[in-house]
């Protein structure tokens, strides 16, 4: 299927994104996506101040963890390039996108529980079952992050089999 069958923009809600996606609970934040292309989309999260991980994380003074801002951009990529990427379409029905590697992450300023944050996000494609991803995160304009990160597709009973392994 060539990408002139799709129509960009697409627009995604949380509920079209949890049809996409597995993520449920305290790690699911991702609020809305829009795919502008194959590989260019744009989306918002936040997290509530009641999230267990934000309660933990410097209590008397909560930040969002750097760790969730790479989990939700990859999940935001992933939601991304199953809705929209034709080549995608071609892989094997139970491929799972799994983060492969934290590549360059800049942390440079503090997320806070409750603030919209953007991400604006690009993908290539390395190799077959590989995807770079980059993305711009900012806070009412202002950037807070700037990630990279690789996400590898995997058949889904072969991730299963090493998570019930040994």
């Amino acid at each position: 299927m060539s990408s002139a069958a799709y129509l960009y923009p697409m627009h995604l809600q949380r509920g079209d994104i949890e049809q996409i996606l597995p993520h449920r609970g305290a790690i699911f934040v991702c609020r809305q996506l829009t795919i502008d292309g194959p590989h260019q989309f744009h989306g918002l999260a936040s997290w509530p101040r009641d999230n267990a991980v934000i309660e933990g994380h410097f209590p008397g003074m909560p930040i969002v963890p750097g760790v969730l801002l790479i989990e939700t951009m990859a999940q935001l990529a992933g939601a991304g390039l199953l809705a929209g990427d034709p080549y995608v379409k071609t892989l094997p029905e139970d491929s799972v996108g799994v983060l492969a590697a934290v590549r360059n992450c800049w942390f440079k300023q503090p997320v806070l529980p409750e603030q919209e944050v953007a991400f604006f996000i690009s993908c290539r494609q390395m190799a077959p079952l590989l995807v770079q991803i980059n993305a711009q995160v900012k806070v009412a304009g202002q950037d807070v992050a700037k990630l990279e990160v690789a996400l590898a597709y995997a058949p889904r009973t072969q991730l299963q089999a090493a998570s019930t392994a040994g």
